[in-house]
């Protein structure tokens, strides 16, 4: 039986929903970098050969790690699925010789590096300049057009975004993006074997998007996502995910599965999406590109990465055309024969419609809630004003215990003050859009007050 290394690190799709696929293909140990979530620790245990938490000591060469960790398990493949462990497991696959990212991988994490990469190729992206400290910070906003976003080179989950509308604004974006990384990585969510990478900026144009002239129904973003991977150096698109609008600044709120799309706009997004995973170089891995959505067919590719989409995009794709990506790519590692899709699934070959919605403290307009709210998902359960259809589930490992306080939303920490995940099936995308419409509008209603429960016992 093949043996795999699974090297965790927050991020990704749940991880007892990939750790169970992964253990379907073979024996898998698991490397935890991040400390593993309460719900899934005892399925850790009984799914895995071995569970190893390393000290904080041993993680300095993190890639020396993975390497020994490999050897000692005698790993015939190394996978993850997070953002901020994938150079770091790539170049140890380099090192033991196994199938993985590539040497390039880093194209795929350092925004910096993958628009450099992008405007050498002249693919269609927003204007940008990397930028070290405050000074360069000034120069690129007087030589590019505001209003400007100030971003993290290596963060994930829209953190550390900053709009800039003046240079006034700038010395309270300097700080306070740094601050919110300094936080992220408190909370774990940072890279983990790039040293400094937190310090590291860009500042780019924020181009005009719309959703109108795409989709035939309100309510739908200004964005989409082409999920995919590289196989064997080939990019293999798999699907598409719609998703609601952002919250300011450019927070995501919710992706669904399929996107409702004409075919013939689904391969014009497909091919901007190619262009830009083929000029990275990647050679086996997942890959998730966004791609910007304008008026009279304009495009722009946002970003890309060598992983696949995080949330639910990875179980929604599974539960709507029944691919198991994960163990897919763990058969693909492995060397053992995969069939990808021979071209991009649509909603002709979809089996109903599945989304994710992030709850945040913000209404549909993006407005703070009157009151504080705890969290409590059977409250949700019982009146949530969805389709009779439709199932609502709650996503544990990635949303707090019932009876926790909603986080106040922060713009700067974006998905760090998230307070659940819910995931949720119906027939078509058009329903998952309006009953996560219908949601966004009721949960400061239906959740309880925070008080409420104590006041009651």
């Amino acid at each position: 039986m093949s043996t795999v290394l699974f090297v965790y690190a927050k991020g990704g799709p749940p991880l007892g929903y990939a750790l169970s696929r992964v253990a379907a293909r073979s024996a898998v140990h698991l490397l935890a970098l991040s400390t593993l979530p309460p719900t899934v620790a005892p399925v850790a245990e009984q799914l895995c050969a071995s569970v190893l938490s390393p000290a904080e000591t041993e993680r300095d060469d993190l890639v020396s790690l993975i390497v020994t960790r490999a050897e000692a398990v005698g790993a015939d493949a190394v996978v993850t699925f997070s953002e901020y462990a994938v150079v770091a497991v790539a170049e140890a696959c380099a090192k033991l010789g196994l199938a993985g990212a590539g040497g390039r991988s880093a194209l795929a994490r350092d925004k910096r590096l993958m628009r450099r990469t992008w405007m050498q190729r002249g693919i269609s992206q927003p204007r940008f300049r990397p930028v070290a400290d405050e000074q360069e910070l000034r120069d690129a906003a007087a030589a590019l057009r505001l209003p400007v976003l100030l971003k993290s080179a290596w963060s994930a989950g829209s953190t550390a975004h900053q709009i800039i509308r003046s240079a006034d604004e700038i010395p309270a974006a300097w700080h306070r993006a740094h601050a919110v990384m300094a936080e992220s990585a408190e909370l774990g969510y940072a890279e983990l074997h790039v040293a400094g990478a937190g310090g590291n900026f860009l500042v780019e144009e924020i181009v005009p998007g719309t959703a109108d002239g795409w989709f035939d129904q309100s309510g739908w973003g200004d964005y989409v996502s082409v999920e995919g991977v590289v196989a064997d150096g080939e990019f293999r698109p798999v699907c598409l995910s719609g998703r609601m609008p952002t919250v300011a600044p450019f927070t995501e709120r919710a992706g669904i599965t399929p996107v409702p799309l004409p075919d013939d706009t689904q391969r014009r997004i497909v091919a901007l999406a190619r262009d830009a995973v083929d000029a990275l170089g990647l050679e086996n891995c997942g890959t998730h590109t966004e791609i910007k959505l304008g008026a009279d067919g304009r495009m722009w590719v946002i970003e890309t990465a060598a992983r696949f989409g995080g949330a639910m995009t990875v179980p929604q794709i599974e539960e709507v055309f029944g691919l198991d990506l994960v163990g897919m790519l763990v058969d693909q590692l492995l060397g053992r024969p995969v069939v990808w899709p021979a071209q991009v699934l649509t909603s002709q070959e979809a089996r109903g419609a599945a989304g994710s919605l992030v709850v945040l403290a913000v209404d549909a307009a993006g407005d703070a809630w009157a009151d504080r709210r705890v969290w409590d998902f059977p409250a949700v359960r019982d009146a949530a004003p969805i389709g009779a259809g439709s199932r609502l589930s709650v996503v544990a490992e990635n949303s707090l215990p019932d009876g926790a306080p909603v986080p106040v939303y922060d713009p700067a920490a974006g998905a760090n003050t998230m307070a659940a995940l819910c995931l949720l099936s119906a027939a078509d995308p058009a329903t998952v859009l309006d009953d996560f419409r219908s949601l966004v509008h009721a949960l400061p209603k239906i959740l309880p007050l925070v008080g409420a429960a104590e006041a009651r016992s």
